[in-house]
């Protein structure tokens, strides 16, 4: 134990000693750096991350600027924390900081980083998200699985409108991670979580991973050591989601060697099976070509993104809606008079649906997907004056951009949708006020799966349904507590009781 302790003594004495020298020998140049606070050795500003850092990374940018500074580890980060500052980094500037940096859960969950989320910027990236944007995630793909989603939500329906005759409390949270995770599965895999039961437990245990704080992606000479002992935690669960879909990918294999290409593609798998072989870009050689690998990356990315990020914005959508009823029957009023009450909302009746859209965008607004998924700079730039070296973070914070007071007024902090209708905004930031699936080449590519999947859940259960507080909770009652993760979800399950509001057998 003794020679234990001096050994990690002297390695810290050692980087730290190592580290001044460099740094005194380093040539002095005018070159102007984004301000921001002190910090300590080794670790930096990683002290003041706190428990949820998109909070406390807002206030720190309330004091250093909306373009802020720090030193997480041994890793140069950029904080960006306002809409005009955004556009610089995203738009003006998006080829230099389209790359991302290299973490130990992308590593080891996304089979090398070779998802289309945490891929390095380069020729593979660029390519497997040419194929997944045309192959998989356009429009009118999207549009042929509306089916499916209608068979899956209305098995979800019957089962909630049974629990609504017994006027049950339902984990709402539960059952919307559930439905929408059948009604992903169902597209990307072919089959139910039912069918794949371990599935659910291995994504959200994998997301988890992913957004925990894992010290040595940010002082790199610990990664031999696994203090935290998460590095054995993400093989464990990549081993085991690796089984699942190697299952799963062989089976569908199997399948159209038989079909021989006798029947339309049913699922993601299918489609990218039908890549399987050829080359990834067109000037590519017959050793970088789509395989069982690719496949199965493309395939996790797609469903741990699908799954968590709109499971999450339903989640708080839901939240917000029973927590202002005057919100709720607005959209209940909106949703009569353009489905009426005889029958479910179909996918086609979105469109016309604007305040939906509006309470959607306020949602997305005060939680927005992903508030802080980092890039990485591909080489030195110069942004607003500031010179940021190559491999230096950036971490645009949508959260705190989300609430701005600046931009939102002084009622930044409340959910009010009618803010919406008098600004010309989308979901695909054409503004950078508001741009909750990011924005240039890094922007989310599922952004019309996502969209489309959170508006259906939202309208079904807010048309068939109304929605009481158990226990003689008000409104005001409510807690709405936050815990960090790769999608800021509620810290406490939502539980209410439903109430069955169409006329008729319309489920």
């Amino acid at each position: 134990m003794i020679q234990l302790f001096l050994f990690f003594t002297l390695t810290f004495i050692l980087i730290i000693t190592t580290t001044f020298i460099l740094r005194s020998k380093q040539p002095k140049h005018d070159r102007k750096h984004p301000p921001g606070p002190p910090g300590y050795p080794l670790i930096g500003n990683l002290h003041m991350l706190g428990t949820l850092p998109h909070r406390s990374l807002e206030a720190l940018s309330k004091k250093h600027g909306p373009i802020m500074s720090l030193r997480l580890g041994q890793v140069p980060t950029v904080i960006v924390s306002s809409s005009s500052a955004a556009e610089q980094f995203l738009k003006a500037n998006d080829l230099a900081f389209a790359s991302r940096p290299k973490l130990e859960a992308t590593h080891y969950l996304s089979y090398g980083s070779k998802g289309l989320i945490f891929a390095e910027y380069g020729a593979y990236w660029r390519n497997m998200r040419k194929i997944c944007t045309l192959q998989l995630l356009s429009a009118s793909k999207v549009e042929t699985f509306a089916s499916l989603r209608k068979r899956e939500m209305e098995l979800a329906l019957k089962l909630l409108k049974k629990a609504a005759s017994s006027g049950e409390v339902v984990d709402v949270s539960e059952f919307v991670h559930d439905v929408i995770m059948d009604i992903v599965c169902k597209m990307v895999l072919g089959c139910s979580i039912d069918e794949v039961f371990d599935l659910k437990r291995l994504i959200q245990q994998g997301t988890n991973l992913s957004g925990a704080f894992n010290l040595a992606d940010y002082v790199p000479f610990l990664r031999v050591f696994d203090l935290q002992g998460i590095r054995r935690r993400y093989k464990r669960t990549h081993k085991e989601l690796d089984q699942v879909l190697e299952k799963i990918v062989k089976e569908h294999k199997e399948s159209s060697d038989v079909q021989n290409g006798g029947q339309k593609h049913k699922d993601f798998i299918d489609i990218l099976l039908s890549q399987m072989h050829q080359p990834i870009g067109p000037s590519d050689e017959q050793n970088n070509v789509v395989d069982r690998t690719n496949i199965k990356a493309i395939v996790l990315d797609m469903i741990a993104a699908a799954f968590e990020t709109s499971a999450t914005v339903v989640e708080w959508a839901l939240s917000e809606l029973m927590r202002h009823p005057r919100v709720m029957k607005n959209l209940q009023q909106e949703l009569d008079n353009v489905v009426g009450v005889n029958k479910v909302v179909e996918e086609n009746d979105l469109s016309k649906l604007s305040y939906l859209d509006i309470v959607i965008m306020e949602t997305l607004r005060l939680y927005p997907a992903g508030p802080l998924v980092p890039r990485e700079s591909t080489e030195d730039a110069t942004v607003d004056g500031y010179f940021l070296e190559k491999k230096s973070r950036i971490i645009v914070n949508l959260w705190a951009i989300g609430r701005d007071s600046k931009i939102w007024s002084d009622n930044a902090e409340e959910f009010y949708p009618e803010r919406f209708m008098d600004k010309n905004l989308d979901y695909r930031g054409n503004d950078f006020q508001f741009i909750p699936f990011g924005f240039g080449r890094r922007g989310c590519p599922g952004i019309n799966m996502g969209l489309i999947t959170v508006k259906l859940v939202v309208t079904q259960l807010v048309h068939c349904f109304s929605w009481k507080l158990p226990s003689n909770m008000t409104p005001n009652d409510l807690d709405m507590t936050e815990k960090f993760g790769l999608s800021i979800p509620r810290a406490k399950h939502l539980l209410a009781v439903p109430k069955y509001r169409l006329h008729g057998e319309a489920t």
